[in-house]
């Protein structure tokens, strides 16, 4: 089982739309794949028309007082299912802080799913916080999407000062562009910039896009209403590419 968690300091940058989709092609491809809405917000629940509530909240799921298995939901897609949101969510930090090695719990939880899933995609609030530092403990992939604007550039920096500064030697951090708009001169030279130097950003880049804000609307991931478009390719080369990285490692 491999942990990819996306993750950005900065909202508003499409990491839900991206955990989403990712995890939608995983489970065509015929993957056992599960999304953890870690965000008080429960966009990825919105997303999959299923109610973001946990029976027992944080507090309980932390406690071990409730298994993740039992807390699964199935998906309208074969082999896709979501572990959803809750708004006591917005309290994990206070959660965890009163456990013992609470960078752990996560990964403590997580464990037990090995033997049924092959892909788990966890979907980050986003800030740097106690939370954040028990998602880099648990993920194997860190996904950060980034606008191609000098601030989105900057929190990336700020991640990658955090990771260097905390040791997390074996978390395989994979940024890539999103929300990119090749209409717009900055967003096309601050990419061209990233690309001319040597980086781990990856090469693929996802758009701007109408359907992709038709998510919202429609309340399902890209392929569950568009069959073909720039966006279904860009996040299909995109799950490819992090693949390769993945074999690489």
């Amino acid at each position: 089982m491999k942990t990819i968690a996306l993750y950005s300091i900065k909202g508003g940058v499409g990491k839900t739309a991206s955990a989403v989709n990712l995890a939608f092609i995983a489970a065509r491809q015929g993957l056992r794949t599960l999304v953890w809405d870690l965000d008080p917000q429960g966009a990825s629940s919105y997303y999959f028309r299923i109610k973001p509530k946990v029976k027992g909240g944080s507090k309980d799921l932390i406690a071990g007082k409730r298994e993740l298995d039992g807390l699964i939901k199935a998906t309208d897609f074969a082999n896709l299912d979501l572990l959803p949101a809750d708004f006591s969510f917005r309290n994990l930090d206070l959660v965890l802080e009163s456990k013992k090695k609470p960078t752990q719990q996560l990964k403590k939880l997580l464990k037990p799913l090995a033997a049924d899933y092959d892909y788990i995609f966890l979907d980050c609030p986003p800030n740097i916080s106690l939370l954040s530092e028990a998602v880099f403990e648990s993920a194997d992939v860190l996904l950060s999407p980034i606008i191609p604007t000098t601030l989105s550039l900057r929190t990336l920096e700020q991640l990658e000062q955090f990771i260097a500064d905390h040791k997390l030697d074996n978390l395989l951090l994979l940024p890539f562009f999103s929300m990119a708009d090749r209409r717009k001169k900055m967003h096309c030279d601050i990419m061209q910039l990233v690309s001319s130097k040597p980086s781990h950003t990856l090469t693929t880049v996802i758009p701007y896009a109408s359907d992709i804000e038709r998510m919202g609307l429609e309340r399902m991931p890209l392929g569950g209403f568009v069959k073909r478009s720039r966006s279904t390719l860009a996040y299909t080369a995109l799950w490819q590419e992090i693949l390769a990285k993945l074999a690489e490692g």
